[in-house]
C-alpha cells in the first residue's frame, strides 16, 4: 500500500509540532489554512498507521472527515469551486464506511436499551440477550473485513493527499474574524433551525438532521475554541452531550431497523422494541434540554458574543 507523504503532507510523522491554533491579534486566515493542513496530516496518521485496530481507524477517520467537511463548508465563500468537489467527495468516502460503522452503532445501541431497562419486567431471556449480540458481533466484523480493505485505505489516502495539495495553494489572507464569526453564525442558525418543535415526537429523520447540524457546528466552534478556553470548552462540550444523545438515538433507530422483517433480528422484533422506544424517548428528552441551552439566543446575539469575545481577546494580546 502507498501511502507516502505527498505535497504539504511532508511533515506528517512530526509529533513534535503543536496543532495550529487562532491566536487573537495575528492573521486569522494563515491560521484557518494551517489548521486545515493539520487536520489532514492526522487523518494521513490514521491512515498510516497499518497496528490501527479496523473498528478503531473507521471511526477515527469518519471523524476527520466530518471535521474536515465542517471546515469546507465553513471557509465555503472564501475558496474556489474546487472546494464543493472536495467536501462532495469526502461525503462519498464517508459514506462508505457507513455500514461498517451501522453494526457496531446497533451493537452499542443494544447495550444501551438492555442496560438502560434492567429496572423494568425482562422482555428479552438471557439466552436470547446472549443470540442477538453473537449475531451483531458478527455483523460487525463481517461489515468491517468487507469494508476496511486496502482499496478503501488507498482511496481515502489518495484523497487526502489531494485535498492537501489543494489546501497548500488555498489563498486565505483577507479572511477577518468578522468573516469568519458570519460563517459561525449561519451554522448556528441552520442548526437551530433544524430544532423540532417537540423532541418527544419528532421523527428519526429530523433527529437525524438536527444531529448532523449540530455536528458541524461542534467541530466549527472547536476551532475556535483557543481563543477563550473556558468558554469555548464549555460550548463545544455542550455540543457534545447533544450530539451524543441525538446520535444514541440514533444507533437504536439503526437497530430498529435490523429488527424489520427479513432482517437479522427480525425475530426478536416485538421484545426488542418496547426497550428501543423507552430508551429513545430518555434521550429524546435529555437531547431537549441540552439544545435549549445551547441554542437559547438568537443568531445575531451570538454572533455578537464571539466578536466581542474575541475583541476582548484581541485587545488584550495588543495590550
Amino acid at each position: 500500500m502507498s501511502l507516502s507523504p505527498a505535497h504539504g503532507l511532508s511533515d506528517v510523522s512530526s509529533p513534535a509540532v503543536p496543532a495550529p491554533l487562532l491566536v487573537p491579534g495575528r492573521p486569522v486566515g494563515e491560521a484557518l489554512k494551517a489548521m486545515a493542513g493539520h487536520l489532514l496530516r492526522e487523518a494521513h496518521d490514521i491512515l498510516a498507521d497499518e497496528t490501527r485496530e479496523g473498528a478503531t481507524a473507521v471511526h477515527d477517520i469518519r471523524k476527520e472527515l466530518k471535521r474536515w467537511r465542517a471546515m469546507l463548508r465553513l471557509l465555503a465563500p472564501f475558496l474556489d469551486e474546487s472546494s464543493e468537489r472536495l467536501r462532495a467527495d469526502a461525503r462519498t468516502l464517508a459514506r462508505k464506511l457507513t455500514a461498517a460503522r451501522d453494526a457496531k452503532s446497533a451493537l452499542d445501541a443494544f447495550h444501551d436499551a438492555v442496560d438502560a431497562t434492567l429496572h423494568l419486567p425482562p422482555t428479552l431471556a438471557p439466552r436470547s440477550l446472549v443470540t442477538i449480540h453473537a449475531r451483531l458481533e458478527e455483523l460487525r466484523r463481517t461489515n468491517q473485513a468487507t469494508l476496511w480493505d486496502e482499496e478503501t485505505r488507498q482511496q481515502l489516502s489518495d484523497y487526502v493527499t489531494a485535498a492537501a495539495y489543494q489546501v497548500s495553494h488555498w489563498t486565505l489572507a483577507d479572511v477577518s474574524f468578522g468573516d469568519l464569526a458570519d460563517r459561525l453564525a449561519t451554522t448556528y442558525r441552520r442548526a437551530r433551525r433544524a430544532l423540532p418543535k417537540n423532541f418527544e415526537t419528532a421523527q428519526p429523520e429530523d433527529l437525524h438532521e438536527l444531529r448532523r447540524r449540530v455536528i458541524e457546528h461542534r467541530y466549527q466552534m472547536e476551532l475556535v475554541e483557543p481563543a477563550w478556553p473556558r468558554l469555548g470548552r464549555i460550548w463545544v462540550d455542550e455540543a457534545q452531550r447533544l450530539r451524543n444523545r441525538l446520535g444514541a438515538y440514533q444507533d437504536l433507530f439503526i437497530l430498529s431497523q435490523m429488527a424489520a422483517p427479513h432482517h437479522p433480528l427480525a425475530a426478536w422484533r416485538s421484545r426488542l422494541m418496547p426497550l428501543i422506544a423507552y430508551r429513545q424517548a430518555e434521550h429524546a428528552k435529555a437531547a431537549a434540554r441540552v439544545a435549549a441551552r445551547l441554542f437559547a439566543e438568537p443568531p445575531k446575539a451570538f454572533r455578537r458574543r464571539l466578536e466581542a469575545l474575541w475583541s476582548a481577546q484581541d485587545g488584550a494580546a495588543a495590550g
